[in-house]
This record gives structure tokens, C-alpha cells and sequence, in this order.
């Protein structure tokens, strides 16, 4: 982009246009950025705030009891066997004191009738917890840079239309140009 703006003979104007683009581009792009990623960022953790507050509103921790014997994994005590859940048919009470059943993430191994936390909603279904003030950071975060990596791709987008769009007037500036010489380096038969 830079050698366009040095001096020399066969530098056109599109060629000094073209890099005083690209510099306002970069320049406005870098200013554009911070406060980007501020106002993006701050939406998104409004957003998930009220989000969580919703859930928060709307899920309780409660007490589930297994209707069955969970599935043995087939590693016991291995760092996977601590990480894996397991489908398994448990009963609760819902917010009503309804007892409702379903089908609840366990570990593996608990026999029947163990108890287990769980987060049901006010229709009586098993849920995720809230969004935890950590999950609603990341996800501002995230929102954040996708805002940044956008204003970018958005200047390189604008940057690269001004490259079409002159080097399509350069390559009109040389065919009228060669079709004036042209003529002239013929020879006749």
C-alpha cells in the first residue's frame, strides 16, 4: 500500500488514491475499534444479564431421585468416568409440589433411589442452571471481538471495492490507450 505514494514515473493517480483509501481504511478502522468492542460488549452483557435474571427467576435447585440404576462407565475412576453423565429416569417435585419424572444427566454408577441436584423450570422441566456471572463475561467478551474482527473485515471489504473499482478504470485507462497505439505498431503487408 505504502509504495504507492512514492515518487516515481510511472505512479498514476488511482495509484496515490488507491493508497490514501487503504490509509484512511486503516486509520479509521483503528479508531473504530475500541469503541466497537465497548458498545457491542456492553450490549451483550446487558442482554445476558437479563437473561440470567430471567432464568434465575424462572429455575429452582431441587432434589431428584433415581428411578433406576445409572450406567456403569466402562473406565471406573478415570479422569473421563469424572466427567461423563449419563441419561437415567429420575422424579422430582416441580415450584407446584407436583411430582413429576424424567430423564436427568447423572453420574455413573448411582444406584436407585440415590438423590441428586438438579434445576427444573416452572413447567416442571429439567434445565441448564443460570447463566453464571462467568458464562455472561465470556459471552460479552466474545461479542466484543466478533465486533472488532468485523469492523475490520468491513475495512478490508471497503478496500478491496476501491481496488476493483480502480483497477477496472486502469484497465479501461489501457485498452483506450492501446487502442491509440495499437495502429501505430503494425506493419503492413
Amino acid at each position: 500500500m505504502f509504495w504507492r505514494l512514492r515518487r516515481n514515473p510511472l505512479r498514476r493517480r488511482t495509484d496515490l488514491t488507491q493508497a490514501w483509501i487503504g490509509i484512511g481504511l486503516l486509520a479509521s478502522a483503528l479508531a473504530a475499534t475500541p469503541p466497537a468492542m465497548f458498545l457491542v460488549g456492553d450490549t451483550a452483557y446487558g442482554h445476558y444479564s437479563r437473561i440470567a435474571q430471567q432464568q434465575t427467576a424462572t429455575r429452582h435447585h431441587t432434589t431428584a431421585t433415581l428411578l433406576e440404576n445409572a450406567r456403569r462407565h466402562p473406565e471406573p475412576g478415570s479422569a473421563e468416568a469424572r466427567e461423563t453423565r449419563y441419561p437415567t429416569k429420575v422424579r422430582f417435585a416441580d415450584p407446584h409440589g407436583r411430582a413429576r419424572t424424567a430423564t436427568a444427566d447423572v453420574e455413573p454408577a448411582l444406584p436407585r433411589g440415590s438423590t441428586i441436584r438438579i434445576w427444573a423450570d416452572t413447567d416442571g422441566k429439567i434445565t441448564e442452571p443460570p447463566l453464571s456471572p462467568d458464562q455472561i463475561r465470556n459471552r460479552a467478551m466474545g461479542s466484543a471481538l466478533v465486533a472488532a474482527l468485523a469492523v475490520h473485515a468491513g475495512a478490508a471489504a471497503a478496500y478491496g471495492t476501491a481496488h476493483h473499482i480502480i483497477q477496472r478504470r486502469n484497465l479501461a485507462a489501457w485498452d483506450s490507450e492501446w487502442a491509440r497505439t495499437a495502429p501505430r505498431w503494425r506493419t503492413s503487408p
